[in-house]
């Protein structure tokens, strides 16, 4: 008879244990460090609650806009002087839908933008400003990086002044005060501007929206204006009287784009909703903030759990080869 012993196949009440995860050790690691997983929990929620609440509140203004433009007034002149404005070489009418999105590309721009800030002189409460004394109504700005009293912007550790560039200026200006949004189905467009002050978000947007009309309203005057230059020059340069009755027709048609121009106020956005002075802040969204913290806190403190424990049976293993 052989003396090998007989080898069994494992079956299901004696399987191999070696690569198995067992929930109840898991729960045991856990256990063993919950101390450590509840200090990281704690600290991460205090952060983040001490974060949250170090967040000065931001509001937000929005005002509703439709356009102003009538497309059909603008497409009947087209229509009807199309051909023979082509005959003087000049292009009569684009069209309302196509002024509203140049508008709105134009009130995006950073030409504009610039030019916006610095005409109502928003450098220092863009660039210096830390808070909004509500009692006060008045801004709070770092006195490391603005003098109020000499007007002046201070320089830096390096000796550089801290006066913001005109790039500075729009790059915040777009990413943390202005969105503008349509609503592909009516048109409408929505102007929100967020800031510290919830009378200088109001005021801001009620300034954009002026601003925008009188810039485009001033521009379809300088150019309807030197059309009529142009189409008084051609006039005195011919003797042909089918020509003259063209270019009597277009100076008519020109100057009663000049004269509409003038008589609207709200020349390219009508405002169909303006802001008010938002009596409830936008951000931050400080219960989300303290939630997030405190779930990364228990996450981060498990994984170190974990991590320690599988370093300690790791150098168990090799303390037995």
């Amino acid at each position: 008879m052989s003396n090998r012993e007989p080898v069994f196949p494992q079956t299901a009440s004696n399987p191999s244990r070696d690569d198995e995860i067992d929930l109840h050790e898991l729960f045991a690691i856990l256990w063993q460090g919950k101390w450590i997983i509840v200090a990281t929990t704690f600290l991460f929620a205090a952060a983040g609650v001490a974060y949250a609440l170090y967040k000065p509140n931001i509001y937000k203004a929005s005002v509703l806009l439709a356009p102003a433009q009538d497309e059909g007034a603008a497409g009947g002149i087209s229509g009807q002087l199309g051909g023979l404005a082509s005959l003087a070489g000049i292009n009569v009418g684009g069209g309302g839908a196509n002024k509203t999105m140049m508008a709105k590309q134009i009130l995006q721009s950073r030409a504009f933008l610039a030019d916006f800030i610095h005409r109502h002189n928003l450098s220092v409460p863009l660039m210096a400003s830390e808070a909004w004394d509500i009692q006060k109504e008045q801004w709070l700005l770092n006195t490391e990086v603005y003098d109020s009293q000499a007007g002046q912007w201070l320089a830096d550790e390096d000796g550089e002044s801290q006066k913001p560039t005109d790039w500075d200026l729009v790059k915040v200006f777009r990413e943390n005060h202005l969105s503008v949004s349509e609503d592909k189905e009516t048109g409408m467009i929505t102007l929100n501007v967020k800031s510290l002050s919830p009378q200088a978000a109001k005021a801001w947007a009620e300034l954009l929206v002026n601003d925008i009309n009188e810039h485009m309203q001033m521009q379809d005057v300088r150019e309807a204006e030197a059309r009529i230059a142009y189409l008084e020059t051609k006039l005195n340069e011919t003797n042909i009287a089918g020509m003259q009755q063209v270019f009597y027709q277009l100076i008519e048609s020109e100057t009663r784009t000049v004269m509409l121009a003038n008589a609207q106020d709200e020349y390219i956005f009508k405002t169909v909703d303006p802001a008010v002075v938002p009596q409830e802040k936008s951000e931050p969204k400080r219960a989300l903030i303290a939630i997030v913290a405190t779930m990364l806190g228990g996450m981060l403190g498990v994984f170190a759990v974990f991590v320690r424990a599988f370093i300690r049976i790791g150098k168990q293993e090799k303390g037995t080869l």
